[in-house]
């Protein structure tokens, strides 16, 4: 690595302080930095202390067998039990566990912490029926509705391993995975909500079970909710359907604890190969870390506050930030069906004030679209119940940060930059809301409990000012055990980088500013070498975004003779910006210069109606990469529209080399 790798292009000298309210009533103060360094499975033992344990640990950490950990060595517990049942006995059954929104206008639904006992029992005795067992994997395929929950807590209850795959993922994906986990039974509806029409999801099951099949897997039963009403293909012999199974089952039903180190679910993430990996978190550790970030991160309140994530359960967001840790919590949250804009663009603004939402959490993705839009129609809403917001699943752009603390937050809300990833399981670097000063575009400092480091190629910390490469230093207590069926691809993707140091290579660059906070720049992928200079293509886009004419931007290295690659940016204007006039390109890439330096200046700009994305909001920069360097386009079956390459592709995007 030069000294230019990665270095510190940027610089931020904005601050939001804590609201001094907010500082004094906080879940987490200052000094838990502190008490975590001095002692830190001291620490995580007290954050476990938080759940309940049918049988106390005997060891906080076993570590013997670098990089395969345990944690909470001995003890038992039940996740469902944790997630449900405590809330119930401690006298707040009544309390509303999901306020359920679907995407239909006027399709809601209000759940208790008592009423989620019942269905969860009822759906975990339907699961045995059809003859899961402890240990036994199943596989869920749905919408964000309730019934989604249900599953995942009733096979927590029961022992039963869980991946749960994205319902806009294709047969082949869903085929892929439930061949690799060797899926039991598949739970799935007949379809959910987009924009407004039914879009099918059984067909996609019937024909993954066919690709499972042909591989070696049989699935054994498929059950299936009745959501949209649409005609589905029947096969008698596997499958069900929710309301003659689940629906009939007793709501009685006693949670047995399980092993700390018990597998929890397997969340598949893409590989590098081409074959999925299946990223492998256990009971005990998970639960432990998501329950007490979200208390500490979000300073959650659960006797007053409505918090909403925006994430699918498909994700590790979902699992964590929707489903464990809040439910661990016993907060009041939303759930929420459908796109942001549908039916109209205010809907998620009109959401929360109907709801009293008073943490939110969301995509730089999702806050850059509504930037596009102005703050005309989120000015409409009341949303004044809001306290805290919170970014997960990319770097956020300062000007995206500052734009949503206006006029999301109303200037008075800290927004928590989260970073962290599937193999994480929980938060791992961010500010404390009552603690940290805010600073737009950079996660600060790992939170108590977790280190964390830049490093140089060779493993050596790099100094205030430079960048290099993001490890952990520490095994932490929601991390991920292993890759399912295959430890080997475990050690080498994660730990082989620095195996002498004994890190994990979390695959992202980052640097380290002046005051010593990070700035997570991306996956190491996404970083581009220009004359001999690398540079993040996070820093370039967030450059272009701090152009008051610029929603959104999305930046590839593409080959060139001349420099090794070049600069190609692709930008989305504001809406009141119009075309941007004749000299858009020059101006966009005049203020790159003036923000960045001559050498990430881009080579070509071109204006675009929409990014190519994935139904999560990741922009697909590989295929964006296929038209700057004037190839076929790769493949686009994840994407959200599939159009929107046709459009570029086809140079109906303005193209202005400059």
């Amino acid at each position: 690595m030069t000294e230019q790798t990665l270095s510190n292009l940027l610089h931020e000298n904005r601050r939001f302080e804590p609201p001094a309210e907010l500082a004094a009533a906080a879940n987490v103060k200052a000094d838990a930095y502190d008490a975590a360094a001095t002692d830190r499975e001291g620490f995580w033992a007290a954050a476990a202390e938080r759940l309940s344990w049918a049988k106390k640990w005997d060891r906080v950490l076993d570590w013997d067998n670098p990089p395969f950990a345990k944690w909470f060595v001995g003890g038992q517990l039940n996740v469902a039990y944790n997630c449900v049942d405590r809330h119930v006995e401690a006298g707040h059954g009544d309390r509303v566990a999901i306020h359920w929104v679907g995407e239909p206008v006027g399709d809601k639904r209000d759940i208790t912490y008592r009423e989620l006992q019942d269905e969860v029992s009822k759906a975990a005795n339907a699961l045995i029926s059809l003859g899961v067992g402890t240990g036994d994997p199943v596989a869920i395929y749905m919408p964000m509705i309730p019934e989604a929950i249900f599953t995942m807590l009733a096979c927590t209850r029961i022992g039963a391993p869980h991946t749960v795959v994205f319902g806009g993922f294709s047969a082949e994906a869903l085929g892929s995975r439930i061949e690799d986990f060797k899926a039991k039974v598949v739970v799935t509806s007949d379809g959910g909500y987009r924009r407004g029409a039914p879009s099918p999801l059984k067909p996609a099951v019937d024909e993954a079970c066919g690709i499972a099949s042909r591989a070696g897997h049989s699935v054994d039963k498929v059950l299936v909710v009745r959501r949209t009403g649409q005609d589905v293909a029947w096969n008698d012999s596997t499958d069900v359907w929710w309301h003659d199974v689940v629906d009939a089952a007793s709501s009685e039903h006693t949670p047995e604890a399980f092993d700390s180190e018990h597998p929890l679910f397997v969340m598949y993430t893409s590989g590098t190969t081409g074959k999925p990996k299946g990223i492998l978190h256990t009971t005990g550790g998970y639960l432990t870390q998501a329950a007490y970030t979200h208390w500490e991160v979000f300073d959650l309140k659960p006797e007053t506050d409505v918090y909403w994530c925006t994430a699918d359960i498909g994700w590790i967001t979902g699992h964590s930030y929707i489903v464990y840790g809040p439910l661990a919590n016993g907060v009041t949250q939303v759930l929420y069906e459908g796109t942001p804009d549908f039916p109209e663009r205010g809907r998620w603004w009109q959401v929360i004030a109907e709801n009293k939402v008073t943490i939110f959490y969301t995509a730089p993705t999702a806050i850059r679209s509504f930037m596009k839009q102005g703050h005309e129609i989120p000015d409409k809403h009341d949303m004044s119940s809001l306290r805290i917001l919170g970014s997960v699943g990319e770097p956020i752009n300062p000007e995206a940060y500052v734009w949503y603390r206006h006029v999301i937050g109303g200037d008075r809300t800290p927004v928590v930059d989260t970073w962290w990833q599937t193999e994480t399981g929980a938060i791992m670097i961010s500010p404390l809301p009552g603690v940290t000063a805010g600073k737009p575009g950079s996660a600060m400092t790992p939170l108590p409990g977790i280190t964390a480091e830049v490093v140089t190629d060779e493993g050596q910390p790099v100094d205030k000012g430079s960048g290099g490469y993001l490890v952990l230093t520490s095994p932490w207590p929601s991390m991920l055990r292993t890759i399912w069926g295959d430890d080997q691809r475990y050690i080498d993707t994660y730990w082989a980088r620095y195996r002498d140091q004994g890190y994990y290579f979390a695959g992202d660059g980052a640097k380290k500013d002046e005051d010593g906070d990070l700035w997570v720049l991306g996956r190491v992928d996404d970083v581009m070498n220009v004359s001999g200079h690398r540079l993040s293509t996070t820093e370039i886009e967030s450059a272009l975004v701090s152009h008051p004419k610029v929603a959104e931007a999305a930046v590839v290295g593409a080959n060139d003779p001349d420099t090794g690659q070049a600069v190609v940016a692709f930008v989305i204007l504001r809406e009141e910006a119009g075309d941007g006039g004749e000299n858009i390109a020059k101006e966009l890439s005049d203020h790159v210069r003036t923000q960045i330096g001559p050498i990430a200046k881009p080579r070509q700009i071109m204006i675009v109606p929409e990014l190519p994305k994935t139904r999560s909001g990741k922009i697909m920069r590989r295929l964006l990469r296929d038209v700057a360097e004037k190839r076929e386009v790769g493949d686009t079956t994840t994407l959200a529209d599939q159009s929107i390459m046709d459009l570029i592709s086809a140079g109906q995007a303005t193209s202005t080399e400059d």
